[in-house]
């Protein structure tokens, strides 16, 4: 039986204060920007040789004055917002794949895993928790306490408004703020309902060790199968792929969730690993380090080639409304739009190609450490340029992001070692625990 640490319980409420503290001085900076402020932001974007981008997708200025300061304000004052968006996005989508990959393992009837599903399973229960930040977030923007979603604005979609967009009325069945409400009340309830109920039948295994139980266990992998399917599917189009509405790619819902998918294998390794060297999983060997070093390093290459996929079919179709995504990225996000490549896709080739590599606990684990930053990187890139343009070079927004990481990963950190800290690490109930307690690595 695993116990939560006071120094760990320490580590991560102080991780959590500190990222509170931090966020709010962020925020609080970020209200005390003036608008003479703004305008001279405005004039060294424009002394870059750059044109400030519009919301969205569409990187060109508008010519009025007023109206380009009105939007450059918008721009500046989502930073809060946009700052714990991402983090919280990321972290619910991490959960949620491993939660995935546990299922998927239930449904293959795999032996080798099942010295680790309680580490799975305590990771997954950040869900609910993840889920209520969303929420909030969710209630904020339908408030337009934010402007992250340009949609939202009803002036869009009005005929008689000057501002009526017509690509926009076109997508209002979908894109509206009732139904966006309701469609995450379905992603955070669902899956921490499949969360629970996955836990639950797990123990259940244990305290009976009958296969009629363990085939409902079965069942309920292969039902969060199906609904992960869809709603990974379309809260990547509504929490992230709706910043920008006139864009829109038909691999973006891989792209983003093998984002998380990868991540969250990282996450399982390095709690395994942790588990492992303080003596509390003593059954987790080489073999298991190996098969989750595989899935890093086939899910980091996965990542690459939807990546890879998306950018090169778009960028050299070169049709102007899909090509300024990746236009204003280049232009105001230089610094971290082609450069996470090099963790996300260069670094995991060249340490983790080698199948020895993958037994050596320093290695895989500093691999792991590498691809969770790479990712938050990657979501970095997904959500800002479409609501804080190229208005990100500041110190507030630095301080912002750094208190929502620290804030989030405090919480992921107290909510999954809780969680771990009640649960019997050891599957005694498993039919294929023996196949995973002798499993060794063929070659």
């Amino acid at each position: 039986m695993y116990s939560f640490s006071p120094k760990l319980k320490s580590t991560s409420i102080i991780l959590l204060v500190v990222g509170l503290v931090l966020f709010a001085v962020g925020f609080f900076m970020n209200k005390g920007i003036t608008t003479e402020k703004i305008e001279h932001m405005m004039e060294a974007v424009h002394a870059s040789g750059h044109t400030a981008p519009t919301h969205s997708s569409e990187m060109v200025g508008p010519q009025d004055h007023a109206a380009h300061l009105e939007h450059a304000t918008l721009q500046v004052h989502n930073q809060p917002l946009a700052a714990i968006h991402f983090v919280a996005v990321f972290f619910f989508g991490v959960s949620c794949c491993v939660l995935f990959f546990y299922s998927i393992q239930h449904a293959a009837h795999a032996g080798w895993p099942i010295i680790i599903t309680r580490v799975m399973e305590a990771i997954a229960s950040y869900i609910p928790y993840g889920g209520a930040i969303l929420i909030i977030l969710m209630i904020l923007n339908i408030t337009h306490q934010g402007h992250l979603f340009h949609w939202m604005d009803p002036e869009l979609t009005d005929p008689n408004s000057a501002h009526f967009d017509v690509i926009l009325f076109e997508k209002r069945i979908f894109l509206n703020i009732p139904f966006y409400a309701v469609r995450t009340f379905i992603y955070v309830l669902g899956a921490s309902f499949f969360a629970w109920k996955l836990k639950a039948q797990s123990k259940k295994v244990d305290e009976t060790k009958s296969r009629v139980e363990y085939q409902m266990l079965y069942r309920w992998a292969v039902g969060y199968i199906a609904f992960f399917g869809f709603a990974s599917a379309a809260w990547a189009w509504d929490w992230l792929m709706s910043i920008d509405p006139h864009w829109y790619s038909t691999m973006y819902i891989w792209y983003s969730m093998v984002s998380c998918l990868s991540s969250g294998i990282a996450v399982i390794i390095l709690l395994s690993v942790y588990l492992k060297k303080n003596g509390f999983l003593p059954q987790f060997n080489d073999n298991h380090l190996h098969d989750l070093g595989v899935f890093l390093f086939a899910t980091s290459m996965l990542w690459t080639y939807t990546w890879f996929a998306q950018f090169m079919l778009y960028w050299y179709a070169n049709i102007p409304e899909e090509v300024n995504y990746f236009f204003g990225r280049f232009q105001h996000y230089s610094p971290t739009f082609l450069p996470m490549l090099i963790v996300n896709f260069l670094l995991p080739l060249l340490v983790l190609v080698s199948s020895s590599i993958k037994r050596n606990y320093k290695v895989v684990t500093t691999m792991a450490v590498v691809v969770i930053c790479g990712h938050i990187l990657d979501y970095f890139n997904m959500v800002m340029p479409g609501t804080v343009g190229p208005y990100w070079k500041t110190p507030e927004v630095f301080i912002l992001i750094l208190g929502a990481i620290l804030f989030v990963v405090g919480l992921f950190m107290f909510t999954v070692l809780s969680a771990l800290s009640k649960l019997k690490l050891i599957p005694t109930g498993n039919p294929y625990l023996h196949e995973s307690e002798i499993y060794e690595y063929p070659f």
